[in-house]
């Protein structure tokens, strides 16, 4: 899969954990400080990553992933 793809449905994930329009989130975005994640809403946006490339990450490494773009890295590693 295509970096540019997986970074378009993290993205589109994104948006509807956070209800946020995707035009504002960017590869250096910071989930808590600039997208406005909260504890719960960062193991909602895991469960929504896990379910929509159908992978199963480790919890503790993945909630250490603080930016847009370190999570499609990150998210590239398990496909």
């Amino acid at each position: 899969m295509e970096k540019s793809e997986v970074k378009a449905r993290v993205v589109n994930v994104i948006a509807n954990v956070l209800e946020i329009e995707e035009a504002i989130i960017s590869d250096e975005a910071n989930f808590v400080f600039d997208l406005g994640a909260d504890s719960m809403q960062s193991l909602l946006l895991v469960a929504g990553f896990e379910e929509e490339f159908e992978i199963e990450m480790d919890e503790d490494k993945s909630l250490e992933v603080q930016t847009v773009g370190h999570a499609v890295d990150f998210i590239i590693e398990y496909l």
